[in-house]
């Protein structure tokens, strides 16, 4: 909502625009008026809204008209005051005053308008039979009100309704010439209904009714006042209560209902609740809330983040296989304003055998996202409700920042739950194979990947010492001579050879003895395709002489070229050498140290899986 809000009083000579500011301030008709009133601020404990507003008076006689149109250009409402004891006043609201004020207003956003009779007190007929046509008219419009500066009738109202056409404007969600709410409004709602409707039946039932009125004003409906709601939609609307609940042409039907009888507030108030601005897009504010992160430190989702993310995938999981089909995904990402993941998303994580996006794979993307481009991540969260639904201040607190990497090195320990891992090769080497391989797909499944639709990340989940961990590989494009600072800023290095080709391990060497031979990455050297015959590489030292030299593990042998999904054991060891930079390489080298690690992963698979498949039975 804004700040503050600026009124500027216009009309003709004598209508009595300045005793209507002073009969406000004195709370009395003044005995000598002035040709025009200073400029007054009403605090904001003050006003109905609680918002500071500034009046401003016009005067004809002591104003030129360049200033007359610098205070239109700043006024938030322009009051058109007019006498209703003189036609001639009358006359001039849309014969000069009108024209003029449009003139000077850009017209996708005109300034609203309020039409003002003052001196109520000298007639006893009511001009509105003359102002209603005019209202009609001009959509800018936004109210009329009769009033007396003498006998101070209606002027605390006059400027209640003042600032409610700024704060409250009926313009954005209503068009009077259809009688409906217009196209923004109607998408607005549409969101905010999809986001409370938390089983996802297209039916806001009690309970989620309740939720829905505590967040947006602050208190439960009573029993008797929900149904009383629920038959005014019924009255009026066929479909608009199903099964006892309200369906979203009800709950529509009901903001129609609210700004029809001038009550547009509460719409106003439910969209601000839901992040609108005034011009109903979401609030860069509400989108991107402030988020402090240190240089060397991650970001990574919490706890409460994956709940909220695990209730949002169920919600949408119709047909409870565990995965998200191409309807459902479209469903799910129905409340943003654009599809967020394309084919790519598919390739980057764990599908079913159908291409379908699995529950780990569905976790994986928004942990990938957090960890690369957090205020997309909060983005996305914004646009699901993430801060209305689980009652938090904004979508940052989804996230957790981690300490700075070099105190983990200090304390040869960490809090990090994602670990990076990039890859490098040459080209044909095998690191696109590698990264498919570590979402379970052979070589043949990996033959059915478009090329337009290939992915150079890819994450899952790897268990270490029982501990579930999020291991992110990213294909480094080999280019030796441009490699970026991201594309060196990791947790792990994997360098990756063709064990086919006698020319492929001298990139990985060059690659590793000019940017990490020095550096504190743990590294890896892996022997890839080795389901192939292996050929002596044409370099003065064969691979594991160079791991040798280089205190590295020896290199590992790797194939996708499987009738089964590729083994994953390679990536818990490069899990667990990101998580522990620190061992030494002899431990490395260690077959204990590995059996360690793997033996806590293999229980924590099978103990996962059977907990997986009781959640399953319960829900």
């Amino acid at each position: 909502m804004r700040k503050d809000v600026r009124i500027l009083l216009v009309g003709e000579p004598k209508v009595g625009k300045t005793s209507l500011i002073m009969s406000l301030v004195s709370e009395e008709f003044p005995d000598v008026v002035p040709y025009r009133a200073e400029e007054i601020t009403i605090p904001a404990d003050v006003t109905p809204e609680r918002v500071p507003t500034h009046i401003v008076d016009y005067s004809e006689a002591e104003q030129t008209d360049e200033q007359l149109y610098q205070e239109i250009s700043k006024a938030n409402v322009i009051c058109i005051v007019y006498s209703v004891n003189n036609k001639k006043s009358i006359e001039k609201v849309t014969s000069h005053w009108i024209p003029l004020i449009n003139d000077r207003t850009d017209k996708d956003s005109r300034v609203p308008l309020i039409l003002v009779g003052n001196k109520s007190d000298l007639v006893e007929h009511s001009s509105m039979e003359t102002i209603l046509p005019i209202m009609n008219q001009y959509a800018e419009i936004e109210t009329c009100v009769e009033c007396s500066a003498k006998n101070l009738k209606n002027i605390s109202e006059l400027f209640y309704y003042a600032q409610k056409a700024v704060l409250h404007p009926t313009g954005p969600l209503y068009c009077p010439d259809q009688k409906e709410m217009r196209p923004a409004c109607v998408r607005a709602l549409t969101r905010i209904f999809k986001v409370s409707d938390l089983d996802n039946d297209g039916i806001l039932n009690d309970n989620e009714l309740n939720f829905f009125q505590r967040t947006c004003f602050n208190t439960p409906l009573a029993p008797q006042a929900l149904e009383d709601v629920k038959n005014v939609v019924k009255k009026n609307l066929t479909d608009g209560v199903c099964d006892n609940g309200l369906t979203l042409k009800g709950f529509l039907f009901l903001h129609t209902l609210f700004i029809q009888r001038g009550r547009h507030e509460t719409t106003w108030t439910v969209l601000r609740r839901f992040g609108y601005d005034d011009d109903l897009e979401l609030h860069q504010d509400y989108l991107f809330p402030p988020l402090k992160i240190l240089p060397d430190c991650t970001t990574e989702l919490n706890h409460n983040a994956y709940l909220f993310l695990q209730s949002v995938f169920d919600k949408h999981d119709k047909d409870r296989d565990c995965a998200l089909s191409p309807e459902e995904l479209k469903d799910l990402f129905d409340v943003f304003p654009y599809m967020p993941w394309g084919p790519d998303v598919n390739n980057t994580v764990c599908t079913n055998d159908q291409g379908w996006i699995t529950y780990q794979g569905y976790l994986s993307q928004w942990t990938l996202t957090t960890y690369l481009d957090v205020q997309r991540c909060l983005e996305y969260l914004g646009y699901l409700g993430y801060s209305i639904i689980s009652e938090q201040e904004s979508q940052a607190a989804a996230i957790t920042v981690t300490r700075d990497k070099k105190i983990d090195l200090q304390k040869k320990q960490t809090q990090r739950n994602v670990f990076r891992c990039n890859v490098f090769g040459g080209n044909g080497s095998g690191k696109s194979g590698f990264l498919q391989g570590f979402l379970g797909r052979n070589l043949m499944r990996q033959k059915t990947v478009r090329e337009e639709h290939k992915s150079y990340y890819a994450i899952s989940t790897a268990y270490v010492y029982g501990q579930e961990k999020y291991l992110l590989l990213h294909e480094v494009f080999p280019d030796f001579d441009f490699l970026s600072e991201t594309d060196l800023s990791c947790d792990v290095v994997c360098l990756v050879y063709d064990v086919s080709n006698p020319c492929s391990f001298e990139y990985c060497a060059r690659v590793f003895k000019q940017y990490f031979m020095d550096s504190k990455t743990p590294c890896m050297m892996v022997a890839a395709k080795s389901d192939l015959p292996e050929m002596k590489q044409q370099y003065s030292l064969t691979p594991l002489e160079f791991c040798r030299k280089h205190k590295m593990p020896p290199p590992q042998s790797y194939t996708c070229n499987t009738a089964a999904p590729p083994s994953k054991d390679i990536f818990i060891k490069l899990t667990t050498m990101a998580m522990y930079p620190h061992v030494s390489q002899a431990d490395l080298k260690s077959s204990s140290f590995w059996l360690r690690a793997s033996i806590g992963a293999t229980v924590f698979v099978v103990l996962g899986f059977a907990v997986y498949r009781a959640l399953l039975r319960s829900r």
